[in-house]
């Protein structure tokens, strides 16, 4: 590596929402540049870049792979992204450090929930991309719809620089805007093509996108715009060096089109990615903090810099143990080195650097700023971490992991195995940051979350595959907590003589409900000394004690307060013990009587779906007792924010993919607890004594 000179560096992401041809259009553009010598299939499980058996049995990409290649005297970095909203974790993780981007778009679907969302972290992290409409040869494929959907979905002005010859099954090639020449394919998957003048019926649609192309082209540079308005012709190189300012200062996103897995418009692509996206130096300055001073520190992107770099990704392997994945900023890295880790404050030691190639990993000597690259056994770095020159230290700013929205507990098919599993799945967390496991303390079961039923499934058939560890999946139970709804005084009288020093303790205590949320209040309002100071501490612990363990069924008891107002103590039979059995059975005894009920988890959720979809949504909500709080419009779809009972929304993620066709998507998080209706109460208490 190291051989192209940074400005001729492009490392650019291929995303999409799911099912739009991503995979696909990294293929072909592999099979153009020479890189593979046939045209990878994802329908046939021979794609390059999606080889996990998960992805090949699906087929549907799960993980982020890698891999370049050359055009044109550049060199292209190609990071291939997963688009269905289980995994789009991971591709927000790669946005962090991608140049520029490739947005495929369905002619046939449009823009879903999922493209909006991967358009709003291009946004967040300043990606320039442009646009290609993929599946011009699919039935019911429209390209200018398609434009329109970007242009108010997205709110960019969508500028179209090729368009189509016929379409659906008609297709038969593209119009390139800018030299204003046909191409008609061959259907040969070769991309071989002839390339005539415009056909006349197709001309006037032809002329009127290429004045707004350079009219756009025109206003994204002074100098071309005063030769536009005084009536002058702009040239090619012009119209480039137009459209090139105008995506990487993201005032309009130019839009392509063509076929990927007919390898039609491919080449187009290319070109204007060499021409439009982004280098390392176009990105500028990378800045950052110095660890030692918090001090603003900054990176230019150049080989003579001091060494610095951003992990994005980690994949873990039981064999060849843990490979991380980095795009370096600044600097030069050469094998058997040492770089710093700020983030974990160690060194550590690199061995040999490889370029990724999907599945394959290509050793090289060293790599510059501008490269992607690869390193195995780091010891202590994990995704999202900084490594650096440890006498100029840098810390990068890594992106938030999302919050999971959907979680299963796990139980081992063989005993024995439960020790295995955790270290196991911590393992497969260092590979992805949004899987989370704990053991719930309440419940005692171990509890795996996730992005959605999808990406847990698929973790434990990576368990399975390699780490040899099998377990079974369970709906988890749902953390009722008990209250109480009336205040009520009991008195309880603890004695106990059986030879020898006895046990006493007189309490008298007020049980009182406080509002959601609150917690347990302890109030001391002894006076006189009728419990001596020493024992009011443990009364207390035996109220705490006891508050782990309601009377309806067992759960926690939260949002109450006891004020201890009265009793009385023997000076040679009273004991903290004593004192901590009084107060507990007091406690108990006295919710019997406040009118216990049942609380239950309510979620708060954002569900962003199509207007196609809303009015079934909300209806859905509803019938899940769900709370519509509001409905914000977001391009064209709209979002949905709700409060619903956990135990409605366990298996969510899948239903609300049935019913949106998987064109929406949603996040959730706890957000307080209510008091069960009465007429359910009774109904989950007989289903809790059924599982019990």
């Amino acid at each position: 590596m190291g051989k192209y000179e940074t400005a001729r560096i492009r490392n650019l992401g291929i995303v999409a929402q799911g099912d739009a041809g991503k995979t696909s259009l990294t293929e072909a553009i592999l099979f153009n540049t020479g890189m593979t010598d046939r045209l990878g299939k994802v329908d046939e499980g021979t794609s390059t870049m999606d080889f996990e058996p998960e992805e090949i049995k699906r087929g549907i990409t799960i993980s982020s792979s890698l891999n370049h290649c050359e055009w044109k005297g550049h060199s292209l970095h190609i990071v291939d992204t997963p688009g269905y909203t289980n995994f789009l974790h991971d591709t927000r993780n790669c946005m962090r450090i991608l140049g520029g981007a490739v947005l495929v778009v369905s002619a046939v679907d449009g823009v879903k929930a999922q493209t909006l969302k991967i358009w709003e972290w291009a946004n967040e992290f300043e990606v320039p991309r442009i646009i290609f409409v993929n599946k011009l040869d699919r039935e019911r494929a429209d390209f200018l719809k398609a434009v329109d959907d970007i242009q108010k979905s997205l709110s960019t002005r969508a500028v179209a620089v090729s368009m189509p010859v016929g379409a659906e099954h008609d297709f038969q090639g593209i119009i390139d805007l800018v030299d204003m020449k046909a191409r008609f394919f061959k259907f040969d998957e070769a991309g071989t093509y002839d390339e005539t003048d415009i056909p006349a019926e197709y001309q006037e649609e032809a002329d009127r996108l290429r004045l707004a192309m350079v009219e756009a082209a025109a206003e994204a540079d002074d100098e071309l715009m005063e030769k536009y308005l005084e009536g002058e012709t702009l040239s090619t190189e012009e119209i480039l060096r137009g459209l090139r300012e105008g995506t990487l200062t993201k005032v309009f996103t130019p839009v392509l089109c063509g076929s990927a897995t007919a390898n039609i418009g491919v080449r187009n692509l290319l070109n204007f990615i060499v021409n439009c996206l982004p280098s390392p130096i176009d990105k500028g300055i990378q800045y950052g903090k110095n660890p030692k001073t918090g001090e603003d520190e900054q990176r230019r992107p150049d080989p003579a810099e001091p060494f610095s770099a951003m992990v994005f990704k980690t994949i873990s392997d039981p064999y060849a143990g843990k490979l991380s994945l980095f795009r370096i900023y600044s600097g030069t890295l050469k094998s058997d080195s040492v770089v710093y880790n700020p983030n974990k404050e160690t060194t550590e030691r690199i061995g040999q650097i490889f370029e990724l190639e999907g599945k394959k990993q290509k050793p090289v000597g060293e790599a510059e700023a501008g490269d992607i690259v690869a390193v195995a056994k780091l010891k202590e770095t994990v995704t999202g971490d900084t490594l650096c020159d440890g006498g100029r230290p840098i810390v990068f700013e890594s992106p938030l992991s999302l919050k999971p929205v959907i979680s299963f507990a796990l139980e081992a098919k063989s005993k024995g195995d439960e020790d295995k599993i955790m270290s196991s799945l911590h393992r497969l967390m260092e590979e992805d940051p949004t899987l989370q496991v704990q053991r719930d303390e309440e419940t005692k079961e171990m509890i795996l979350s996730g992005m959605g039923q999808v990406h847990v499934e698929v973790a434990v058939e990576k368990l399975k595959r390699k780490f040899g560890v099998e377990v079974i999946l369970k709906e988890p139970k749902v953390p009722y907590r008990e209250t109480v709804t009336k205040p009520i005084k009991q008195h309880y009288r603890h004695r106990k003589q059986s030879g020898g020093r006895g046990q006493f303790a007189d309490v008298h205590v007020e049980l009182a409900p406080l509002k959601r949320g609150a917690g347990y209040e302890f109030v001391d309002k002894i006076v006189g000394g009728v419990i001596p100071r020493q024992f009011i501490p443990a009364v207390d612990k035996g109220i705490h004690d006891a508050m782990k363990h309601g009377i309806l069924a067992g759960y926690p008891v939260q949002d109450f307060r006891v004020t201890l107002y009265d009793g009385s103590h023997h000076s040679v039979d009273s004991s903290e013990m004593a004192f901590k059995i009084a107060g507990s059975m007091a406690f108990k005894r006295a919710m019997e009587q406040a009118g216990p009920v049942l609380l239950e988890p309510v979620m708060h959720m954002e569900i962003t779906v199509p207007d196609d979809c809303i009015g079934d949504v909300i209806g859905d909500m509803n019938s899940r007792r769900g709370k519509v709080l509001g409905v914000e419009p977001q391009g064209s779809n709209q979002v949905v924010i709700v409060q619903v009972p956990m135990a409605e929304v366990l298996k969510y993620a899948p239903e609300l993919r049935s019913m949106t066709s998987d064109r929406g998507l949603f996040t959730m998080e706890f957000s307080h607890y209510e008091e069960v209706p009465s007429h359910l109460t009774s109904k989950i208490l007989a289903q809790l004594d059924k599982g019990a």
